[in-house]
């Protein structure tokens, strides 16, 4: 049998946004926002599969569980849109948990053994190609083509996508700690390595108070402003860091912080323990502010944060950041 030579498909990409409006609310459909890597899965029909990251490179090696996926439809060529994840106890992705993953394409052994105990998952949510191109194909047909291939297995799967009702679905996403929403317009094509505006993804962020304990001098057109504020939450009577938040201000407000962190100055860390930051400034820890962040890493640290505004109507003391005493 002669193996078909699969076109290379770079993935479309989704633009940050909002819910479409009410009205169009019957145009799109609306999945679950996984945190995972990316990967087009190359199945060309002999049993094999071949599986690239977003930018292209050949990341088959990394995840060995997901080889058998190359028989899943026979000797139907395909090409496979996903996103490979890592799941914790209670079902959900935990990209710092994948993260012990990536990068073992070239190390097979290690991959084997990582693989052993931290498996992962395929959700599969596009097909860009099966036995043709189906790029011109709207969003609904593709996606009804794919779900017809019963794409079920013991490291992959299919998920549902919901037509309609995407408030409902965003807040879903929310109250189950889930990364967040993408919407696709139903009469969409499939634009390969475009940023379409034909998907729109919302990333759902928590806030949270936290203390200002440093901060990093800014370089260049920041030179003289603070470049990043280095922040804690209070633990068993310690105030721990949990990282340094270096967007989110406008630059009045970066100014203005800026006088307030010169006039808490102080030679002593007031982290405990102290992290090790090179060339941060330190303060008295009496500025509270708020900011807004995706999740936490298992010891406690904000991914990415970004600043939201200060809290001059909290001290430090009455903030409301306390962390379980166990943490870290």
């Amino acid at each position: 049998m002669n193996t078909p030579t699969l076109p290379l498909v770079a993935p479309m990409l989704a633009t940050p946004g909002t819910l479409p409006p009410a009205a169009q609310d019957a145009r799109w459909a609306y999945e679950t926002k996984q945190d995972g890597q990316r990967v087009m899965a190359y199945l060309p029909g002999d049993g094999s599969v071949l599986l690239r990251a977003r930018s292209g490179e050949d990341i088959t090696g990394a995840y060995p569980e997901l080889r058998p996926l190359g028989a899943a439809l026979g000797a139907t060529p395909a090409v496979l849109d996903g996103e490979v994840l890592a799941l914790d106890e209670l079902g959900r992705a935990d990209f710092q948990l994948l993260q012990s993953r990536m990068g073992l394409a070239h190390a097979p052994a290690r991959a084997a053994r990582r693989a052993a105990r931290v498996p992962v998952h395929l959700v599969l949510f596009d097909v860009p190609y099966l036995a043709r191109p189906l790029v011109r194909f709207p969003y609904t047909r593709r996606r009804a083509r794919l779900t017809e291939l019963g794409l079920s297995g013991p490291h992959w799967s299919t998920p549902a996508a919901v037509t309609g009702h995407g408030a409902e679905a965003l807040r879903a996403t929310r109250e189950h700690g889930l990364e967040g929403l993408v919407c696709k317009r139903l009469e969409s094509v499939y634009e390969p390595g475009v940023r379409s505006r034909s998907w729109i993804k919302i990333r759902n962020m928590r806030s949270e108070d936290v203390i200002v304990g440093g901060w990093l001098p800014g370089r260049g057109h920041l030179t003289g402003l603070p470049g990043a504020v280095l922040v804690g939450q209070r633990a068993g009577g310690r105030l721990r860091y949990v990282g340094g938040v270096g967007t989110g201000w406008s630059e009045a407000e970066r100014t203005e912080l800026a006088g307030l962190l010169r006039a808490a100055a102080s030679s002593r860390c007031p982290f405990d323990p102290a992290p090790r930051v090179a060339g941060a400034q330190w303060v008295v820890p009496r500025l509270v502010g708020e900011v807004s962040y995706r999740t936490r890493t298992r010891a406690g640290m904000l991914r990415q944060p970004s600043w939201r505004r200060l809290r001059p109507d909290l001290t430090a003391e009455e903030s409301a950041a306390d962390l379980p005493d166990d943490f870290g």
